[in-house]
């Protein structure tokens, strides 16, 4: 399962630092999706992991951080030519292979642009580690050995361009290595587990390997200044985005996914509407599964529905690539229902004329301070 790496996020300005302590709040989702209103049809949780659990208030705390209180354990000299290569190579794969965004990010700053450049592509070089050509090569200690280069980028010691990039980034924003690390124990949790028993499961699957991107991304692209004191409900809303980036990843690969003996839908929840895996591997699109799918969806749009808030709080030369992946992600979403919920034996996506036509929407969004979808 490929992880939502199309980034959201936001970033922080020094003002928030001295406030932080009487700013936080509780990170845990609480709110529920009702299935239907059909007869014995089930109630869907949309109560993820507690954040609290995944240490997100500390990863905050050491975020919201000016760059000069940043610390750097080492910060090597690069040569202006290189890093302008270092970055073009960034900026190039950012645009092969995530073209939307890719547009969203050339109003950001020059600086602002490399640096998500830098984070996108690490982001996918990590899961092309299980996901990509050499997958069949995948180990703990291959995993460990990115780890380690982790380690080593973060603390000036790049092992390669690619990874200069990002150190250079690192120097310039004040970036915590939690989220990074914590991706990278989405992908031990992707080689080593193939079914969720419910939601709480696939939530953390869905935090480790996507939530993180909006982490990571919270630095760079930056806190409009009259939002700056609702930091904590910013992040809450990446979070939500790259949690259902990730939702509608799986829902849109479900066919694909059963075909590697990989289901990553909530058994319980499976079980609740009489289905199985089984009932996954036949790829046959029945009533049941249509009524479960719809609960799926629903529970992706709730996610959507929580980042959408944030979005409109970022800076204003940030906002259009986060709102340009929310109508996306969202756009799959109603590809599935357009498709009968066959996701089984369809792929939904969503064409490029409609992506096109989805810029100038995307741009007209994140003019606006309002979130009314």
């Amino acid at each position: 399962m490929a992880c939502a790496v199309s980034i959201l996020g936001k970033s922080c300005t020094g003002s928030v630092i001295n406030n932080h302590k009487n700013c936080y709040r509780e990170y845990a989702i609480t709110a529920r999706v009702v299935a239907p209103k059909k007869t014995n049809l089930p109630e869907l949780s949309i109560k993820g992991v507690p954040h609290n659990d995944l240490s997100v208030r500390e990863i905050v705390q050491r975020q919201l951080l000016t760059r000069d209180d940043h610390f750097v354990l080492r910060k090597p000299e690069f040569h202006p030519e290189f890093l302008d290569e270092a970055y073009d190579r960034c900026r190039d794969i950012c645009a092969e292979y995530a073209k939307t965004f890719y547009l969203g990010t050339r109003l950001m700053t020059e600086e602002r642009q490399k640096a998500i450049w830098a984070i996108y592509v690490w982001c996918r070089r990590t899961d092309e580690l299980v996901d990509g050509p050499n997958a069949i090569h995948m180990s703990d200690a291959v995993l460990d050995r990115w780890e380690e280069r982790l380690h080593d980028l973060f603390h000036g010691r790049p092992f390669d361009m690619l990874d200069a990039a990002l150190t250079h980034t690192v120097q310039k924003f004040p970036l915590d290595i939690k989220p990074f690390r914590d991706m990278i124990e989405g992908m031990r949790m992707d080689i080593k587990k193939s079914r969720y028993e419910n939601f709480q499961e696939l939530y953390l699957y869905c935090y480790y390997v996507a939530g993180t991107v909006g982490l990571m991304s919270v630095p760079v692209m930056g806190i409009a200044p009259e939002s700056s004191s609702d930091a904590p409900n910013i992040y809450n809303s990446a979070l939500s985005l790259g949690i259902g980036n990730q939702l509608t990843n799986i829902l849109r690969d479900v066919g694909e996914d059963a075909l590697r003996g990989r289901v990553y839908l909530p058994q319980d929840e499976l079980a609740q509407f009489g289905l199985c895996d089984e009932d996954v591997y036949s790829r046959r699109v029945t009533d049941n599964w249509r009524e479960f799918m719809k609960g799926q969806i629903r529970r992706a749009r709730f996610y959507f529905n929580q980042a959408e808030e944030g979005a409109s709080k970022l800076d204003k030369d940030s906002r259009w690539p986060v709102w340009s992946s929310l109508l996306l992600y969202r756009n799959i979403l109603d590809a599935i229902e357009e498709n009968d919920y066959d996701n089984l034996t369809k792929r939904a996506y969503v064409g490029r004329t409609k992506k096109l036509l989805m810029l100038p929407v995307s741009y007209t969004r994140s003019l606006s301070t309002s979130f009314a979808f």
